[in-house]
């Protein structure tokens, strides 16, 4: 078992807040944005802000539901036992607006979604006929209203197609089109905006020079964003210069609902850029007990209070506190009615280490035995803090209490599911 990455001796020296506390100071800061009014096919995935009533019956006319022949049911009631001859009248395709009657002891031939004629009150398929086109024979008896899809069947006229607080899917988007809606009001996805600070970085598509690396974190932050649903700018790097740096996070703040420092805690460069923020409004740099990520920064900057959150360099610590506290406040922004993720007990398949006064949310690697159903899971690079290639193999997070230090094989443990892969 592999000891985890010792922290630096001022750490140990510091106060620090625990994960729940720190978790319920973010939640408390969410915003949801104010809803706007869009084309219902641009709605899907977002959040319905009102109560949809139908205007109109769905369906709004008395159909048939396959095709056959619209008859009255008590003249082929007799059906079942012998057959039953009845003259072919008329035929009414789907989308006819021409009213027709049908008279007793007749039949007319309708297709799928073809209005009924007055007094049919059922469908006979054609595969309980002979299928003539002039003179139907009959071989099987229908009840009233059989094959048939009655007005208001689905939905009547007053009904609530869809609730406010509805993720809207494809059925929903369906079901606005079915009913006369071509727009609709829903709660736009929040807007995050992702800042790499470091005079050290240089971007994706350009070469390293001796001492600078390339901007991991807004890339991988933007993608954490998106999938957590939030609509996301890339601000990319902005140097460490004071002035610089707060005029860029000054202008996201008018433009976001979260904003996010990547290389905004721990050491040197990590207090200038609080201090370079500081006069925006107040941000907390208290340490949170939690590993990685324990160095971190979080307030509400800007006229507006935005929820704002200064993160570590290091790639790995910086997505880990993402998922953990600032994911679910996008989700909360959204108003998403559970904003956290699965957590389920899995048994430890190799024995890990954690630090003492602090929760871990360690990577590993989730799996199912097939014969019991049990979780199993596996710990992957529990060696450091730094090990990004180890989370792109991970679909969980293991949760280890602050008060154990290691935890042996075989041990039941808390699990959080990440996304999981197509």
């Amino acid at each position: 078992m592999t000891p985890p990455t010792p922290e630096p001796p001022e750490a140990a020296e510091q106060e620090f807040r625990p994960v729940d506390e720190q978790m319920a100071l973010v939640l408390d800061s969410a915003v949801r944005p104010r809803p706007v009014r869009v084309a219902i096919s641009e709605a899907q995935g977002l959040l319905c802000a009102e109560e949809v009533v139908a205007e109109h019956a769905l369906p709004g006319f008395d159909q048939a539901a396959v095709d056959g022949y619209a008859v009255r049911s008590v003249d082929v009631r007799s059906a079942g036992d012998e057959p039953v001859q009845l003259p072919v009248v008329g035929e009414i395709p789907a989308g006819s607006r021409q009213p027709r009657r049908l008279n007793p002891g007749q039949a007319v031939r309708v297709v799928t979604g073809a209005p009924l004629p007055t007094l049919a009150d059922a469908v006979v398929p054609t595969a309980f006929t002979d299928g003539h086109p002039a003179n139907v024979t009959v071989h099987r008896s229908v009840p009233s209203a059989g094959y048939v899809r009655r007005t208001g069947e689905d939905v009547q006229i007053g009904d609530v197609a869809v609730r406010q607080g509805d993720t809207i899917g494809a059925a929903q988007v369906g079901l606005l089109a079915a009913v006369g809606r071509s727009k609709v009001l829903v709660y736009p996805r929040p807007r995050v905006s992702i800042v790499s600070v470091g005079d050290e970085l240089v971007d994706v598509d350009r070469t390293p020079s001796v001492g600078q690396v390339y901007d991991v974190n807004s890339y991988a932050l933007a993608a954490a964003a998106r999938d957590a649903g939030a609509e996301v700018s890339r601000v990319g790097i902005v140097p460490g210069e004071p002035k610089r740096l707060r005029e860029v996070v000054e202008g996201r703040l008018l433009m976001s609902e979260v904003v996010v420092v990547a290389g905004g805690a721990g050491g040197t460069a990590g207090d200038e850029v609080h201090a370079a923020l500081s006069d925006l409004g107040h941000i907390d740099m208290t340490r949170v007990a939690m590993h990685p990520g324990s160095a971190q920064g979080f307030g509400r900057l800007g006229p507006d209070s935005v929820p704002t959150f200064l993160l570590p360099a290091n790639p790995m610590s910086a997505l880990v506190v993402f998922e953990v506290l600032i994911r679910p406040l996008i989700r909360a922004a959204r108003g998403t009615r559970n904003p956290h993720r699965r957590v389920v007990s899995a048994r430890l398949l190799s024995p890990l280490a954690s630090t003492k006064g602090r929760r871990g949310f360690l990577r590993g690697q989730l799996l199912r035995d097939e014969s019991t159903g049990e979780y199993l899971v596996q710990p992957l690079g529990t060696s450091g803090a730094h090990l990004l290639a180890s989370l792109a193999e991970a679909n969980c997070l293991v949760n280890v209490d602050e008060d154990l230090t290691e935890v042996p094989a075989g041990e039941q443990v808390r699990v959080t599911f990440l996304a999981q892969r197509v």
